[in-house]
């Protein structure tokens, strides 16, 4: 679930080109059926190991049979996993879940080439820190608004919907931009996938007229983009800007999927802090999660 569920479905996404399995990410308490047996391998991915949908599940693989791992920084899930002498991967805990994608994303990434299913990403992985680098350095807090492209794009979503489209692997990473705004900037934000938006959310540019002004379209591209979801993105924003809708677009640098994707996510989570500065709130924070949290217990 939240932060720890976007490492998973970005390493799905990302592999889905060579990866030879089916690989489903669940956000939910139950399994899918088919999920039995010791020939299917259920990776539970807590960030405290006390997330309850992760731990509902992962006692009904056991039940199953299913083969067992688990990532966590402690909690239940480590203990769990301890005594039924399961592989864990244990981290340090480095502030909210969401702060700790490099450790969510890698250690299942690392895992995954190996069990043999994907070539080592050693290269790739190498770019997309290299390039992060160079970014953090283009977006920190000094640089000012005319050089900062965090900081201009983030003043551009004060008091607007930020409605941000990816496609293919580019999806999961506009999940990531929706779900930072939202616990950073405690800001309302959708994502959308193309090519599936084009076949419905684009009709939806008529009604509340009213509302239409203050959305915000934004396309995360790159150059690993199918080629007719490229020319899709670059159509649909047209579109989006006939209707009287703010749009802007994005593309991910760096040679490989992995660093272009990983250069807009960085991007993203700049965008998201800055957004929360200028609301004058603290991005840090998530008491309405924690409120509900409380009230689950309670129930």
């Amino acid at each position: 679930m939240g932060g720890s569920a976007i490492g998973a479905s970005l390493v799905a996404a990302l592999t889905a080109g060579e990866c030879p399995i089916p690989v489903t990410v669940v956000r939910d308490y139950a399994l899918p059926a088919f999920a039995r047996g010791p020939r299917v391998l259920v990776i539970a991915s807590s960030y405290s190991g006390e997330t309850e949908e992760t731990l509902e599940a992962f006692e009904t693989a056991r039940r199953r049979g299913c083969a067992l791992a688990a990532v966590a920084t402690g909690g239940r899930l480590a203990e769990w996993a301890r005594a039924w002498e399961v592989p864990l991967f244990r981290f340090e805990p480095v502030g909210q879940p969401r702060a700790a994608l490099g450790y969510s994303f890698s250690i299942l990434l690392g895992l995954f080439h190996r069990l043999g299913l994907i070539p080592d990403q050693q290269p790739a992985i190498d770019e997309a820190v290299a390039l992060m680098q160079e970014d953090v350095q283009r977006m920190a807090p000094e640089v000012p608004v005319v050089q900062n492209p965090a900081k201009r794009m983030a003043g551009q979503l004060i008091g607007r919907l930020p409605v941000i489209f990816g496609a293919g692997p580019l999806a999961e990473v506009a999940r990531r931009w929706k779900t930072q705004i939202n616990e950073n900037a405690k800001a309302a934000a959708v994502f959308e996938a193309l090519p599936e938006a084009d076949h419905n959310t684009i009709v939806g540019t008529e009604f509340p007229a009213e509302l239409l002004s203050h959305v915000m379209a934004l396309f995360l591209t790159a150059p690993a983009d199918h080629p007719r979801n490229a020319l899709r993105a670059r159509i649909t924003r047209e579109i989006f800007m006939k209707k009287g809708v703010n749009t802007d677009l994005f593309v991910g640098r760096g040679s490989s999927l992995l660093a272009q994707a990983f250069s807009l996510i960085l991007l993203g989570d700049f965008i998201s802090v800055y957004l929360a500065l200028a609301y004058e709130i603290d991005p840090s924070p998530v008491q309405v999660i924690a409120e509900l949290k409380a009230r689950l217990a309670g129930g």
